[in-house]
């Protein structure tokens, strides 16, 4: 090992989309030096990294699923290297993570417990031994057996692939007329990721009500909730996230019924150390576990958290990958919301046009998503179809609803629409 990295670094798994993971990599790189280990070269990550490893993804799979090859690149840099920690926030590296951590000795989210997280069936499954309260629900593996569980269930039902994330493949059937299409759409998008999640598909009673995420951290079994989201859904049948407004003073963070039900949820799943995003659903029966992913939120979340709060997320992952508890000390508390633009049609974008901030009181920031030309499609055939973004402050989350809403209709789309017959490509 090099005596002059004797301070050692933190691994980390996957870097995601620049516009939405940037400000983690930047807060975790004043933590620790960082060595990314990802499936292309360096590029925007670059400045906050000590050094990187390239690992080839599996023929034919544009994500990291080579698990030896991951394992075999993380011991080479504990060759020469000090590893203090390894953590991602990329959902499809939760696994490797886990046995990395697991193959180096380290604290960190176990393989068990990121399978609780990761395999939508084992976490209803190991919830349901432990009676937290979640939807009823049946696995399938055809058409035929998804309506017939359905009936079972009583519409309307949920029906979600076993392993994806960001509600992509993910639809709200009201009635048997519809429930083979979207067992099929849920059954192609599970395609895409793990072989292990590869085909069928759940079948979730709807749990109506309010939601909201909540990123916690996990240290020695210790669970503290840092960040609470109030999620805006799009239009039904597919529960596109399109906005979230995090309170700093939210009554939530410090309510028992919530962190005793987060506690237990986490206790079930097996998860001693490590940063999770939960999401719950308040119905008439109270709050309801939707899913525990072993990972941060995204969409901005954790950066409008840090914007409310103060709590500087890519900091607290380094921290957890550690094994240090984190200091979750708020240096301020206010209400932030962030609001996502979605195109009316599919479209190729032309030219998009921002506000500046303060064109609509608490406006702080507004940004494009993405480039001109860039094609923008909507669920369900593609899912994240945005394209800008706004930020906006308020004294209370109602009004800062109102701020996005205005702040949004000031965002300017000029598009082509794509009037396509057909799209062969898959719907993400």
């Amino acid at each position: 090992m090099d005596d002059d990295n004797t301070d050692g670094v933190v691994l980390q798994f996957g870097s995601g989309f620049q516009p939405y993971r940037q400000y983690l990599l930047e807060g975790a790189a004043k933590r620790r030096p960082l060595w990314l280990i990802d499936d292309e070269p360096v590029g925007w990550q670059q400045p906050y990294l000590a050094g990187s490893s390239v690992v080839v993804p599996l023929q034919g799979s544009g994500l990291v699923l080579d698990h030896d090859a991951l394992l075999a690149a993380a011991e080479a840099v504990a060759q020469t290297h000090r590893v203090r920690g390894v953590f991602t926030y990329d959902e499809p590296s939760v696994i490797i993570t886990a046995l990395v951590a697991d193959r180096l000795g380290l604290t960190g989210l176990t393989p068990a417990g990121a399978e609780g997280c990761r395999n939508k069936v084992k976490s209803r499954e190991a919830l349901t031994a432990a009676g937290l309260p979640q939807p009823r629900f049946a696995v399938v593996t055809t058409a035929e057996a998804a309506a017939t569980a359905a009936a079972e269930i009583g519409y309307p039902v949920v029906v979600k692939p076993r392993g994806m994330a960001a509600s992509i493949g993910v639809a709200l059937v009201n009635g048997p007329d519809d429930i083979a299409a979207a067992f099929e759409r849920a059954d192609d998008s599970s395609r895409s990721g793990p072989v292990a999640y590869h085909g069928g598909a759940l079948i979730e009673e709807l749990v109506d009500g309010p939601e909201i995420s909540v990123d916690g951290a996990v240290v020695d079994g210790v669970y503290t909730p840092f960040c609470i989201a109030h999620k805006q859904l799009g239009p039904p049948p597919y529960f596109e996230e399109i906005g979230h407004i995090v309170d700093g003073n939210d009554p939530l963070l410090t309510d028992p019924e919530l962190r005793e039900l987060l506690r237990s949820a986490h206790a079930a799943l097996g998860v001693p150390y490590g940063i999770t995003h939960t999401e719950i659903r308040f119905s008439s029966r109270g709050p309801t576990i939707i899913e525990v992913n072993g990972r941060l939120g995204g969409d901005l979340i954790p950066y409008v958290g840090k914007l409310a709060t103060g709590i500087d997320p890519g900091a607290v992952l380094v921290d957890v990958a550690e094994g240090v508890q984190p200091d979750l000390t708020m240096d301020h508390r206010s209400c932030v919301g962030i609001r996502f633009c979605y195109p009316p049609e599919d479209a190729r974008v032309v030219e998009i046009t921002v506000p500046e901030p303060g064109a609509v009181p608490g406006l702080i920031e507004a940004h494009p998503m993405v480039p001109a030309g860039a094609t923008v499609r909507l669920p369900p055939r593609a899912h994240i179809g945005r394209h800008a973004y706004v930020i906006c402050t308020a004294d209370d989350p109602g009004t800062c609803a109102d701020r996005l809403t205005a702040a949004a209709e000031l965002v300017e789309l000029k598009y082509e629409a794509l009037n396509e017959t057909e799209f062969s490509g898959r719907p993400w």
